[in-house]
C-alpha cells in the first residue's frame, strides 16, 4: 500500500493520478478535505481509503494499521506562502513531517516527500541543492521557514541518503483549482483574461529588473509527476533536490505564452506591489538540476509554451481535472 498524504491537494491528486496510471489503486489518501473543493480532485481517481489527517497521526504507532503500507509520499502540509500562525505552521509543516518520516524509516519503508523553492529565500546563497548549501539558507517567510526546518532535521539526522525531498519550484497546472490566491498566475490570468481582457502583473520595485521581468523556474505538474513515479520506482535515487526545470522565464514570458493560448492580444497591467510583499518577494528562482540529473532521471521538460498551451487548451477552457 502506499500512503499518499495532501492525496486531494494539487500534487497529491495529480500523482494519484499518475499512480493510477501506473496501475496502483492500493492507495491510503490522507487529507483534510473540510468545506473545501478538493474533493473534487478525487473524483474518478482509485484508492483503498481516506482518512483525516489528524487521524492517521493517531493510529500511526497501533500496529494494526498500515502494516501492509510499502512507501510514504509526503505531500500533505499548509502550502500557504502568506500563513502568519508560526505555531500553526511548525506543526503541519515542521513536526507532522518528522513523526512521519521516524515511522517510515523505522519500517524501511520508501519516503518522499515535499520541500519548497521557498527555503532558498531571496537567492542570495543561489539555489544549489547541494546539502553543503542547505544550512547557509535564509527564507524571507514563515511558509518557507517551517519547510527549512525539516530541511535542516534531516540532513541532521544524516538520513538524507534514505529519503528523496523535492524543493518544489513554480508548479502549475490542473487540479490547483481550490487553492484560492495560492494557484498560479495561469489560473488567475486565464480569468482575468476572459473578464476584462488583460493580465495584471507586479510592477518591480528594484532598479535592475523592468516591470515583468522578475524570473521564476516554472515547472508543468505533469513533469512533476513523471519525476515522482520515477522516484518510487528508484529507490536508491535519494537526497533534499530541487524539482524544477533549470531554466527561468520571466512573467512577461508567460503572460505571453497565456494570451498566445487563448489567441487573445496580450495587453499586461503593471500594479504596485502591496507593501507587505515587498520584503518577502524573490525577484528571480531558478533550479540549479544537477543532482536530479546525476542521478539518471529521464524526464525531459516541457516549453514553457507547450506547457501553459495544454493547460489552457485541455483543462481550463474545458473545466477538466487531470
Amino acid at each position: 500500500m502506499i500512503i499518499l498524504t495532501g492525496g486531494a491537494g494539487f500534487i497529491g491528486s495529480a500523482t494519484l493520478g499518475k499512480l493510477n496510471e501506473m496501475g496502483h489503486d492500493n492507495i491510503l489518501i490522507v487529507d483534510n478535505l473540510g468545506s473545501t473543493e478538493k474533493w473534487k480532485n478525487l473524483v474518478g481517481k482509485k484508492f483503498a481509503d481516506y482518512i483525516h489527517k489528524t487521524e492517521f497521526l493517531k493510529r500511526l504507532d497501533n500496529k494494526a494499521y498500515f502494516e501492509d503500507a510499502t512507501s510514504v509520499i509526503h505531500f500533505g502540509a499548509c502550502s500557504s506562502t502568506t500563513e502568519h500562525d508560526m505555531d500553526y505552521l511548525m506543526q503541519n509543516n515542521f513536526r507532522y513531517s518528522q513523526r512521519l518520516a521516524e515511522w517510515a524509516l523505522a519500517r524501511d519503508l520508501r519516503f518522499i516527500y515535499a520541500s519548497s523553492a521557498a527555503t532558498y529565500g531571496d537567492g542570495a546563497n543561489a539555489f544549489s541543492d547541494d546539502d553543503v548549501n542547505t544550512p547557509k539558507l535564509k527564507p524571507i517567510n514563515r511558509y518557507g521557514y517551517s519547510k527549512h526546518l525539516f530541511d535542516l532535521w534531516i540532513l541532521r539526522e544524516n538520513i538524507q541518503n534514505r529519503i528523496a525531498g523535492l524543493k518544489f519550484f513554480n508548479v502549475f497546472g490542473p487540479n490547483e483549482y481550490h487553492k484560492g490566491d495560492m494557484r498560479s498566475l495561469i489560473h488567475k490570468a486565464f480569468i482575468q483574461i476572459q473578464e476584462t481582457g488583460k493580465i495584471r502583473l507586479f510592477k518591480s520595485h528594484r532598479n535592475d529588473y523592468r516591470d515583468g521581468e522578475q524570473v521564476r523556474d516554472f515547472i508543468y505538474i505533469k513533469d512533476c509527476v513523471n519525476i515522482i513515479d520515477w522516484l518510487l520506482q528508484t529507490p536508491q535515487a535519494n537526497g533534499i533536490m530541487n524539482l524544477g526545470t533549470g531554466k527561468a522565464r520571466s512573467w512577461n514570458d508567460l503572460a505571453k505564452a497565456i494570451f498566445d493560448a487563448m489567441r487573445v492580444k496580450p495587453n499586461v497591467e503593471y500594479f504596485d506591489m502591496p507593501e507587505i510583499l515587498r520584503s518577502a518577494y524573490q525577484y528571480r528562482t531558478e533550479a540549479e538540476i544537477s543532482k536530479l540529473q546525476g542521478m539518471g532521471c529521464p524526464v525531459v521538460f516541457q516549453s514553457l509554451e507547450d506547457s501553459v498551451k495544454d493547460y489552457v487548451t485541455k483543462y481550463l477552457m474545458k473545466s477538466e481535472y487531470l
